[in-house]
């Protein structure tokens, strides 16, 4: 077995497509009648190589396709692909800002079709066996069917409205985003405080201090939110020789003194959040009131005590104002611009964060300024344009959660979570969830299925929607672009004048409706899965899509268990690993460098050896470490593979009662390897196997066993019952060993299963089962016992080695002292035994009351055969066994 992975994989890969090695493995599992494991593939988006976090995913999902298999189970894997959405359409308009819909459609397939090339490419390289040749595409006519009929569901449950409310608005996308395509970082933001003057009644010409963080929302001010059972105090304040009345939360009273210098003069009033109720305040700057609410999500950890609410952009502000009165009023276009509706004229066309400063000047020209700050916090960013996203009303359509929410709440607690914090992590998620925004004003998209009707209504109909999907499934949804309105009102029976909808769907109803298109409507795959795998942020992504769509379709949840893993981050900067850091910071992120430079079984070892659970350090120097185990694994196949040559198992095998007991002890270590190993397959520790068969291969095999018996297998008899127990045991390692790792370093395994002469693949054949017979420990017991003396002999040659006495351990003659009660004197007593276990040339044993040891150089020859220290009986100087050998 040589090496040379990056030459030898690929020819090794052919081979297995070319033999369809995944239908083989497949057919034989149900041929045996085996039990079915459904490990459902998340899509990656279909827009880049695969980097070493896609890398990790990919490989994990097939440790588990390939370890589920070996356990004996028949283990469907169908690779996917999410190909609509921002993303890709983003990318695409960078060279197509100009081009219509129909051939931006165009030109967005054929960028993901690329790309998915590309990555097929890279996973098969990988070795990850899958239906490579029917993957599922949410662009596919199918599956975009599919998505459309789920979508009826829930109109057929009253689940989708339509609503103008504020939702996340990307200006530089120009499309409403989900929440899983929203990232945080830190902003710096002018915060201001402002005072609104009240109207009427005992508080008249009183003002009601504001705090907030965006004073571009406050064109669009309708009201200020008070806590009702906060306590609010009412008196002067004055700053540099001026005064004012002010009304400000009582806990908050320092902070504000601190922050604005405006400070409490004389006595201070107490009031009620409840007394501030209902009372109108005069707008800083526009000719308008602002009435006085409450807010059970006023705080009193900043600010002031009272919050200013523009129900068109925020979601409490929204729903405040919806429950009393407030009109929407969003002044803001797609680009983030101010409309003429903000009341403003000069701020109407400009960039509404470019506003804050000018606003902050108003209120300063109009004595509305009672103090500013930099305020740094964290803001959403759109994951795509990188730009600070506004909260901004709209018309959108909704799918209400009412319902959906407890349901899916329910399930989640019904579901296996790996690591156990992934339940809170959802569930939190899912419990404050809002109703979800389902409008994208996009083009590369599966189109939102809804016709407006002559009086400007929506049409919201599961069975018109159905008949559209019927025809999706055909045409593919490129038809809902190239067909008119009037061709659409006569193929489905729509009053006349009736317009289509010109937004798509949120890409995450995509892969959200996989559950349908590719588990419910594949007989060989099957809902629920088994085990959903992705990483730790798709708990607010496809885990929580999938579930709600699961739930809304059929009131379940759609996977058993959900296995989440760390990102693969910067070793340096502890920063998520990008494909920008291969070009900016020189440090190769692509997985083609890795597989291509070390080999993809370096690369999948890499994978075993981390810890998924947790974020995952990277750098090349890391990853090149574990290029020692690979080479310690691939040398034990060797070694095996060469002290099995002649060994027949039919004819040669020994019985474990004619076996020595370092035979014995290693087939112990052995079972319990496998036990260790196949439990730890079962919950997916992957870990585990690469540490405990690494730590087995590097000491309890290599270090002891072979370096003691290696005596006995090249220079004893060839039929010797010693050699042949020797060969026994080494067989049932290899046979053990190649078969643990074979989901591991797949191409390694495959070689080696192929040099043992056996038939077939190593991935069509079952884990090794534990062996009862050395399953007791007794021999592991004595083992034990008998390394302690080893240790004892061997600081007692050690010194004499140090002083150049001689050179090796098997010149040294030993003196050893036992008591007469210890479990192995008998074994000490068995001069073939203790040479052997030992290394050594002589060993004498004595009784005494303590164990001890000296030692001295042997007088014997050292046999010319052998290399060992025994009396020569011969003219040639043989020892004793090897002349009987020999002749």
């Amino acid at each position: 077995m040589k090496g040379n992975l990056v030459n030898k994989e690929p020819e090794r890969l052919q081979g297995w497509e070319e033999s369809k090695i995944y239908d083989r493995i497949l057919a034989k599992r149900r041929e045996s009648g085996a039990p079915r494991f459904v490990m459902h593939d998340g899509p990656p988006f279909a827009n880049g190589d695969v980097h070493m976090g896609t890398a990790l995913n990919k490989v994990l999902k097939d440790f588990v396709v390939k370890s589920k298999s070996m356990a004996g189970f028949e283990v469907p894997f169908v690779p996917g692909w999410d190909c609509h959405g921002l993303p890709i359409e983003f990318k695409v308009m960078q060279d197509a800002r100009d081009k219509e819909p129909a051939e931006i459609r165009t030109l967005c397939e054929e960028f993901a079709r690329k790309w998915i090339d590309i990555q097929k490419a890279s996973f098969r390289r990988l070795g990850v066996f899958g239906d490579w040749e029917n993957p599922y595409l949410t662009m596919a006519p199918s599956y975009e069917a599919d998505i459309l009929r789920v979508f009826a569901k829930l109109v057929e449950k009253d689940r989708v409205y339509l609503s103008k409310k504020p939702v996340q608005w990307s200006y530089g996308a120009r499309t409403a985003l989900a929440e899983a395509e929203v990232e945080y970082q830190d902003k710096k933001s002018t915060a201001v405080y402002v005072p609104f003057t009240l109207i009427g009644g005992d508080l008249s010409g009183t003002s009601l201090v504001i705090w907030t963080t965006t004073p571009w929302t406050l064109p669009a001010n309708l009201g200020i939110a008070v806590h009702e059972r906060f306590i609010y105090v009412v008196g002067t304040f004055e700053k540099d020789g001026a005064s004012k009345q002010l009304i400000i939360a009582r806990d908050l009273l320092d902070q504000f003194a601190e922050k604005t210098g405006w400070r409490p003069a004389g006595d201070m009033r107490e009031l009620s959040g409840k007394d501030l109720e209902g009372l109108e305040a005069q707008h800083p700057f526009l000719d308008r009131t602002s009435k006085v609410i409450f807010g059970g999500f006023v705080t009193a950890e900043t600010g002031t005590g009272a919050v200013h609410i523009a129900p068109g952009h925020g979601a409490d502000d929204y729903v405040a104002g919806l429950a009393n009165g407030l009109e929407v009023l969003s002044p803001v276009d797609d680009g983030g611009l101010f409309t003429e509706e903000c009341g403003v004229p000069e701020l109407v066309g400009q960039h509404v964060f470019k506003c804050n400063e000018r606003i902050v000047e108003m209120l300063t020209e109009r004595d509305s300024l009672l103090g500013s700050e930099t305020y740094e916090h964290q803001y959403p960013f759109c994951w795509r344009s990188k730009t600070p996203i506004i909260f901004r009303a709209v018309e959108q359509f909704f799918i209400s959660l009412d319902g959906i929410r407890e349901k899916a709440m329910e399930e989640i607690d019904k579901v296996n979570w790996l690591p156990h914090w992934g339940r809170n992590r959802i569930y939190g998620t899912v419990e404050a969830r809002p109703d979800w925004c389902i409008s994208r004003q996009r083009t590369w998209g599966v189109p939102l299925p809804v016709f407006f009707g002559p009086d400007g209504n929506a049409l919201l109909d599961a069975e018109t929607v159905r008949k559209i999907a019927d025809i999706v499934a055909e045409k593919g949804t490129n038809v809902w672009f190239e067909k008119s309105d009037e061709e659409w009102v006569a193929d489905l029976g729509l009053p006349a004048g009736s317009k289509k909808a010109t937004d798509t769907l949120d890409v995450w109803i995509d892969s959200g409706s996989s559950h349908v298109a590719v588990m419910e409507k594949n007989p060989n795959v099957g809902v629920p899965a088994d085990l959903y795998l992705e990483a730790t942020d798709q708990h607010r992504g496809w885990f929580q899509s999938s579930l709600m769509l699961s739930v809304g379709y059929r009131d379940v949840a759609p996977y058993k268990t959900v296995m989440t893993h760390g990102f693969v981050v910067d070793k340096d900067t502890g920063k998520k690993t990008s494909k920008s850091d291969d070009k900016k910071k020189g440090k190769p992120t692509d997985a083609a460098h890795f597989y291509n430079k070390y080999g993809a079984d370096i690369l999948r070892l890499w994978v075993s050896s981390v810890d998924w659970q947790n974020e995952v350090p990277f750098g090349e120097d890391l990853f090149q470490q574990v290029g020692d185990p690979y080479r310690r694994l691939r040398n034990t196949f060797k070694i095996l593979l060469g002290n099995l040559d002649g060994f027949d198992p039919a004819q040669h095998t020994v019985a474990p009662e004619d076996m020595t007991v370092i035979d014995r002890w290693i087939l112990e270590r052995l079972n319990v390897i496998v036990t260790e190993s196949l439990k730890a397959y079962e919950n997916f520790e992957f870990r585990k196997v690469f540490s405990a068969v690494n730590q087995f291969c590097a000491h309890d095999l290599s270090s002891l066993y072979i370096d003691m018996t290696k005596d006995r297998l090249y220079c004893d008899a060839e039929d010797d019952v010693r050699r042949r127990a020797s060969q026994t045991a080494l067989y049932q390692v290899f046979d053990s060993l190649v078969r643990l790792l074979a989901p591991i370093i797949a191409f390694t395994s495959e070689e080696a299963w192929e040099h043992a002469g056996r038939e077939g693949s190593v991935h069509e054949q079952l884990f090794p089962e534990p062996d009862e017979r050395f399953g007791k420990g007794e021999s592991t017991a004595l083992v034990n016992r008998l390394l302690e003396i080893r240790d004892l002999v061997q600081s007692a040659i050690e010194p004499l080695v140090q002083a150049k006495e001689f050179k090796k351990n098997n010149e040294a003659k030993v003196v050893l002292t036992v008591p007469a009660n210890h479990p192995c004197l008998s074994l000490l007593e068995d001069p073939v035994f203790v040479k052997e276990f030992f290394i050594v040339a002589e060993m004498e044993i004595e009784q005494g009351d303590e164990l001890k040891a000296s030692a001295s150089k042997s007088e014997h020859p050292m046999c010319p055969r052998c290399r060992r220290y025994e009396p020569a009986v011969d003219e040639a100087g043989l020892c004793e066994r090897c002349h009987s050998v020999t002749n």
